[in-house]
């Protein structure tokens, strides 16, 4: 009997390898998956296989039709905001409408974000920013850095109290992914600096010059990736 964490692990490598593929466009919209030919492929039970279709079925990237079998979903149907969507998506690199929705996406949603959370704040959503920022000034490598910058804006999401916003942290995992994938460096020196006034604005219940600051922000993370990438093309 194969024990439950190998079938967990036979499930994630499946579903990770074929979620991939169907973002990144290796399987056309209307192919069909099968079941045994799936299960032979990646040497797993055709319980795990039915487990990745439900699952990736949830995601929207499949879609079950009768008499068809499973296939895979057009695009219109992806959830293409979940966490696993997201990132599959830049796994073998990221195509110039990505960065450009991503970034849209986030100037749109974030300095509203900032905005509430100088409305809203309470004393433990200014203690988790301190702390965040804390960290960013201590890092000494990048993982550290992301990760700091990644508890820093998802503080600010849990300040602005709206259940909406917060399911958004996914994106924003995903930009700040994207912008470290191209921006190699720990932090460029002002970066702390930024984020320090998105939070002065905050501490301070400054709405409008919260959204001010963290509209800076973006536009000059933005700005960096580009930098990065011309650098890296020349």
């Amino acid at each position: 009997m194969t024990p439950p964490n190998a079938d967990h692990r036979s499930f994630g490598r499946t579903m990770s390898a074929l979620g991939r593929r169907i973002v990144l466009g290796r399987l056309d919209p209307g192919a069909v998956l099968d079941v045994g030919e799936i299960g032979a492929e990646f040497d797993v039970s055709r319980t795990v296989v039915r487990e990745v279709l439900r699952g990736l079925g949830a995601k929207g990237l499949v879609d079950a039709r009768p008499k068809r079998g499973t296939i895979v979903a057009p695009r219109a149907q992806w959830q293409l905001l979940d966490s696993d969507v997201l990132r599959w998506r830049f796994t073998d690199g990221v195509d110039e409408t990505f960065l450009t929705e991503l970034f849209e996406l986030r100037l749109a949603v974030e300095p509203a974000v900032a905005r509430l959370a100088a409305e809203r704040r309470d004393d433990h959503d200014m203690a988790t920013l301190y702390q965040a920022l804390g960290d960013m000034r201590s890092a000494q490598v990048p993982d550290e850095h992301v990760e700091a910058d990644l508890a820093f804006h998802r503080a600010l999401l849990a300040a602005a109290h709206n259940e909406l916003f917060a399911t958004l942290g996914p994106v924003i995992e995903a930009g700040l992914r994207v912008r470290d994938r191209f921006v190699h460096s720990v932090t460029s020196d002002t970066a702390p600096e930024e984020h320090a006034a998105v939070l002065e604005a905050v501490r301070r219940r400054r709405p409008a010059a919260a959204e001010s600051a963290m509209r800076a922000l973006l536009v000059r993370s933005a700005a960096d990736v580009e930098k990065a990438r011309e650098g890296a093309d020349a």
